[in-house]
């Protein structure tokens, strides 16, 4: 059996954020119970980009997309700062191009893309294809789901034959 240091080394975080995190894995099941774990890994943490990171990713897969596009929105604007990127996507655009191999820039583009996504879930269309459309012309391997997500909305419907 690995101890919890063993299996989440690479998290720069306490001790005992990293065990909030195993016990939501454990719980995984029980989503009130993983969750109530999960928020407090993050009000310990704070900013910790793993935690944020992993917190959103859960929020997503147990189908809260309002929690999750929040946190996502949080890790963007964190990454967005520790790395002094514009806020403009006229500016933003090609940074992100020319840097998006390198691990901050790539996190913050899957954080970006999975806001895209979310939105899409939420309802909010118009914002989803601006996003989606966004990361799909940096994303030309379709390493993220954007491109897949802008074709998506942007198809025409299918006509009754």
């Amino acid at each position: 059996m690995q101890t919890t240091e063993q299996q989440f080394s690479w998290y720069d975080v306490p001790e005992d954020i990293k065990n909030l995190l195993v016990l939501a894995s454990e719980n995984w099941e029980n989503t009130a119970e993983s969750q109530k774990y999960v928020n407090e890994a993050l009000a310990k943490a704070e900013d910790n980009i793993d935690v944020l990171v992993g917190s959103y990713r859960f929020f997503f897969y147990k189908k809260n997309p309002e929690m999750a596009i929040q946190i996502a929105e949080k890790v963007s604007k964190k990454l967005k700062q520790e790395n002094n990127l514009p806020d403009e996507w006229e500016k933003l655009q090609p940074i992100l191009a020319q840097q998006k191999n390198e691990p901050p820039i790539r996190m913050y583009l899957n954080a970006y893309a999975a806001q895209g996504f979310l939105l899409a879930r939420l309802g909010k269309i118009e914002e989803a294809k601006e996003i989606t459309e966004r990361v799909k012309q940096i994303d030309e391997k379709r390493e993220s789901c954007a491109t897949t997500v802008f074709e998506v909305l942007t198809q025409p419907p299918e006509e009754d034959e």
